[in-house]
């Protein structure tokens, strides 16, 4: 072998090597300049309740203000079944790149593991978390003509008579707040079950069961007429819309079913999802608070006054309620197929 050759091949392995080197920077680089190109399409938001709810209204409002600020169309599509599942399944399997976002009552996949038979999704795991909002105080009411003003008359009555319960979905916070009731209580609540809010203030409103509970967006309207009288805050603050109003922790109940089963809108992505595409998200969704008047409209209507939740906060919200909501559940014995 001559000595040009020689050199020749040296040079040639030393450029193979060079370029294989270039090569894997390039690709490590990769995700940064994706996240940093994003958002470069449409980006759609799958909603887990059907339109009317807060969750349809507060993805709706977040996507007017994320497309103005973003300046790339922001689209919301409604899945609602499945207890929120088939929403959830859908961003879960999709490309982890920020285009594809879920939001949800953050109870469904809390509950999910606990709840369904069959799960094709690890809630813990293919779904990243980036911010949540909550949902205002949640009231039981009782139908105008159901003989009882308050809380202690309530429990008073369902240890005598059954009280028939309306719940807006199985294995909701309410309906897990209503079976510690009774045992702490010895009351009796025939729980009925229904697919939504909407259907479940029809029947209330009518009389056809006694008690309900929901949000302030769907329940305004009928505290405003008299249809129904409020009788507990479950979920949240003592509100200036509902005066007077006790908590379960005014009234003297405590612990788990009373005080973890919060609700809220969460905004979550795919596993996988570029840290700084998660970290912009939750900035908007952080500043939607201040800078956007749909999601001050919305905040209004729910009586929404509590922060947004990021970063160590929302894994702190998660640690105390998720497994809460699991215990509960499976005490309960409650399983959907």
């Amino acid at each position: 072998m001559s000595l040009d050759l020689e050199q020749s091949r040296r040079a040639m392995g030393r450029r193979d090597l060079l370029a294989l080197g270039a090569a894997a920077l390039a690709a490590h680089a990769l995700p940064a300049r994706a996240s940093e190109a994003w958002p470069a399409k449409p980006i759609r938001i799958i909603a887990g309740q059907a339109p009317g709810s807060s969750n349809d209204s507060t993805a709706r409002a977040f996507a007017d203000y994320a497309a103005q600020k973003l300046g790339v169309p922001v689209v919301v599509e409604n899945k609602p079944g499945g207890l929120g599942m088939i929403a959830a399944e859908s961003v879960a399997r999709s490309t982890p790149d920020g285009y594809t976002l879920l939001l949800s009552l953050h109870s469904q996949p809390a509950q999910a593991p606990a709840l369904l038979k069959k799960l094709s999704i690890d809630t813990d795991k293919d779904l990243l978390p980036i911010a949540a909002m909550g949902v205002g105080p949640v009231v039981a009411v009782v139908n105008k003509d159901f003989p009882v003003q308050t809380l202690e008359q309530a429990i008073a009555y369902s240890k005598k008579k059954p009280i028939n319960v309306g719940n807006y979905s199985i294995g909701s916070g309410w309906q897990l707040m209503l079976a510690q009731l009774a045992k702490d209580t010895g009351g009796q609540f025939n729980v009925v079950n229904y697919k939504g809010t909407g259907a479940m203030l029809m029947d209330l409103y009518a009389g056809t069961i006694d008690m309900g509970a929901g949000s302030l967006a769907g329940m305004g309207a009928g505290l405003d007429k008299g249809a129904v009288r409020p009788v507990v805050i479950t979920v949240g603050d003592k509100s200036r819309r509902l005066p007077g109003i006790p908590r379960w922790v005014d009234a003297g109940f405590k612990g788990p079913a009373y005080e973890d089963l919060a609700e809220c809108n969460m905004l979550f992505a795919p596993a996988g999802t570029p840290p700084e595409v998660v970290r912009r998200l939750a900035d908007l969704f952080t500043s939607s608070v201040n800078e956007s008047p749909r999601i001050k409209a919305v905040r209004e209507t729910l009586h929404e006054e509590g922060p947004i939740l990021t970063g160590d906060p929302l894994r702190q919200f998660i640690q105390r309620t998720w497994p809460s909501y699991r215990r509960l559940t499976r005490e309960l014995n409650l399983v959907v197929d």
